[in-house]
């Protein structure tokens, strides 16, 4: 219906708009909506990384109480004796179980009283860092006279990146599972490389249009909208109980997962393939190339960056997932770090969720500062993969 005031203004002018001042006033709004999300975006964002890290910078320090420690026969037949009774509450009952460990690598510390600096107990480390504990009056007044007479220090959490899991939090460390994630990401990209990119090569450049190319083509992206814990329920079924591979190694999350970054692989790599010019194709040919030779010696390179971006993206992605190793059994406690990729093993994201239903208050700024770690790595494949993407990239 246009307005009496339109039907004026039509008359004086021909190509006059009536719809013009509400298209204007509806993309104001549109633009204000797309400003006002982006800015809650980034706000949410801020505010989720500034909670992350101050719950994680914590976990980067420990710590550790000065005394003497008495070693003997009789104090390492009943180690907890090596240490002063007024301490002893104070030290933490990891450090006190392997230092008849530590006296066998230091023999010449055997009969001797040495002042030393040893690890401090959970609770202790808390209230030393102003959080929540369960220490009585006169412990927190033993633990000021410690730091008033400089017996209590904190520093850097060197355990944290060189011990395993444990069920005591102060010695709980990511080790174990940052070696059984190398682990687990080799065997994915050893399987999961080599396949996905001669799939593409095969779908792309030698593949005929048909009903059994189109089928496998539908298939594959179809893969890629799978829920990942059917991936590990798969894994399960094929690689342990058909195969009889171990159940939590390496070997079976890297398979698993190679399943599930196969889909990704092949879309990626059939999409950097595609862009390469086909006058690139048509000179070689006449040229007298075969196929092969084309697609090997000018496609192929052409085309890798964009199919190394891919991969690493793959990876990214792979490396961040939980549910379907969880299913092959990936989330036990492991607190010493495979050596073979068929040994027991867990990794990163197991490891920072298992943590996260742990009582204990010290492994809340530990799940945290797993979280960091992972996210620096993730960040960093992904800042990797534009960074190759820009270096090598051909535009044409």
């Amino acid at each position: 219906m246009i307005r009496k005031k339109d039907k004026k203004k039509l008359k004086q002018n021909p190509f006059y708009d009536p719809t013009l001042k509400s298209r204007h006033a509806n993309a104001k709004r549109f633009k204000r909506f797309t400003l006002t999300s982006l800015v809650f975006s980034i706000a949410f964002l801020v505010f989720f990384l500034f909670d992350i890290i101050t719950k994680a910078t914590p976990a980067f320090s420990i710590t550790y109480v000065k005394t003497d420690v008495t070693i003997n026969e009789k104090t390492m037949n009943v180690y907890t004796r090596s240490v002063d009774k007024n301490i002893r509450p104070f030290v933490s009952r990891a450090w006190l179980r392997d230092l008849p460990n530590y006296v066998k690598e230091n023999p010449e510390l055997m009969n001797t009283t040495q002042e030393m600096w040893v690890l401090a107990d959970d609770q202790v480390d808390q209230y030393f860092k102003g959080h929540h504990n369960t220490l009585k009056e006169e412990e927190i007044t033993k633990i000021e006279t410690l730091k008033e007479e400089g017996k209590i220090e904190q520093r850097f959490n060197t355990i944290f990146f060189t011990k395993g899991d444990s069920k005591i939090p102060e010695y709980a460390g990511l080790w174990s599972a940052i070696v059984g994630s190398v682990f687990t990401l080799i065997i994915t990209m050893l399987v999961a490389f080599p396949i996905g990119v001669m799939t593409a090569i095969y779908l792309e450049e030698f593949a005929t249009d048909n009903k059994f190319t189109r089928f496998i083509e539908v298939n594959i992206n179809n893969l890629a909208a799978i829920p990942s814990i059917l991936f590990g329920l798969l894994g399960l079924a094929i690689f342990i109980n058909l195969f009889g591979m171990p159940r939590s190694s390496p070997l079976v999350g890297g398979l698993t997962l190679a399943l599930m970054t196969l889909p990704i692989i092949i879309v990626s790599s059939r999409a950097a393939l595609r862009a390469v010019p086909d006058s690139i194709r048509q000179a070689g040919y006449g040229l007298g190339l075969n196929k092969i030779q084309v697609t090997k010696d000018h496609v192929l390179p052409l085309g890798f960056p964009g199919i190394l971006t891919g991969s690493i993206i793959g990876l990214a992605q792979a490396m961040g997932e939980t549910a379907p190793l969880i299913i092959i059994g990936m989330i036990a406690f492991i607190p010493d770090a495979p050596s073979m990729v068929t040994d027991a093993a867990t990794v990163m994201p197991a490891q920072i969720f298992t943590w996260a239903g742990m009582p204990e208050k010290m492994y809340i700024e530990k799940t945290a500062a797993g979280i960091v770690v992972l996210l620096s790595i993730l960040i960093s494949l992904n800042a990797l993969a534009i960074y190759l993407r820009k270096k090598f990239e051909v535009k044409w």
